[in-house]
């Protein structure tokens, strides 16, 4: 059966690696990415893919993707969650978010929640792969009354938040009384070779990409126990793996709401903003 597999920053790294996968395997991959050039590879590596452009740190260009997207995919199988920008400086968004934020949390619940009705209308199992990183570093705590980061930036630190927050998404997705069938699955594949050295300057940038030649994972070697998870989706509404194995993940659902609550107050708030479920 041809399934229909959505992914965001699908054009390097896992992303393309899992879209190369399962568009050899026949499958209908649709891949979401922020530049022509990372079209132009994905097209070339992955022909049978779909390659859609889009601004995924926006709040309004994700809400007219997911419309899109909802329009042409009616039903959709897996959405595979995997853009990330590594901001050696605080960025902040057109619409007045830090880059990071935007980008690893608040796209990540837009596209979770946006598309949950076409996942829920999947013939199989419906699954969502959150590439984060759970069960990793620990790095201090979600700063409730500094989530964009103004007071201090520090790289390192906010991209653990981001992955604390990630947790979240996974467990409001998944709990709460709207449930259903769709399965959540935050995965951290740790070390893997994605072109990190790319924001740092030298002499910092040669070091990071020496440490990646020697000790990375090539990203088509990490598919493997991703791929299998996407195929044969987790029983359980929530649960979460490092690099293929199954990691704990100790959740307030009260914290949960709390983010969730935040981040529907943002994108209401934000010109051109809306609902993720408007509508559906």
């Amino acid at each position: 059966m041809r399934r229909t597999i959505v992914i965001t920053g699908g054009t390097s790294g896992i992303g393309l690696a899992l879209a190369r996968h399962y568009t050899e395997r026949g499958d209908r991959v649709v891949a979401v990415g922020s530049g022509e050039a990372g079209g132009r590879r994905l097209l070339r590596e992955a022909p049978g893919a779909t390659f859609v452009q889009a601004d995924l740190s926006s709040v309004r260009r994700t809400g007219d993707l997911v419309e899109r997207l909802r329009g042409e995919y009616p039903s959709i199988d897996a959405l595979v969650l995997g853009a990330f920008r590594y901001n050696l400086k605080r960025a902040e968004t057109g619409e007045g978010f830090e880059h990071t934020f935007a980008l690893y949390v608040i796209n990540r619940w837009l596209m979770a929640e946006g598309l949950r009705p076409s996942l829920e209308q999947a013939t199989a199992e419906p699954v969502i792969v959150n590439l984060c990183g759970v069960g990793g570093i620990r790095s201090g705590t979600i700063q409730w009354d500094d989530l964009q980061a103004t007071r201090r930036y520090r790289p390192f630190a906010v991209t653990m938040r981001g992955a604390r927050a990630n947790e979240l998404l996974g467990a409001a997705f998944a709990g709460g009384a709207r449930g259903g069938r769709t399965r959540y699955v935050l995965y951290n594949p740790l070390f893997v070779a994605t072109g990190l050295f790319e924001p740092f300057r030298q002499p910092v940038r040669g070091a990071v990409r020496l440490l990646s030649a020697l000790f990375a994972q090539p990203a088509a070697e990490a598919v493997p126990p991703i791929a299998a998870l996407l195929d044969r989706p987790p029983s359980r509404p929530l649960s979460a793996f490092r690099k293929g194995a199954p990691v704990e993940v100790d959740v307030d659902g009260e914290l949960a709401s709390r983010l969730e609550d935040a981040l529907r107050a943002m994108a209401s708030a934000t010109v051109g903003g809306r609902e993720p479920n408007e509508g559906g």
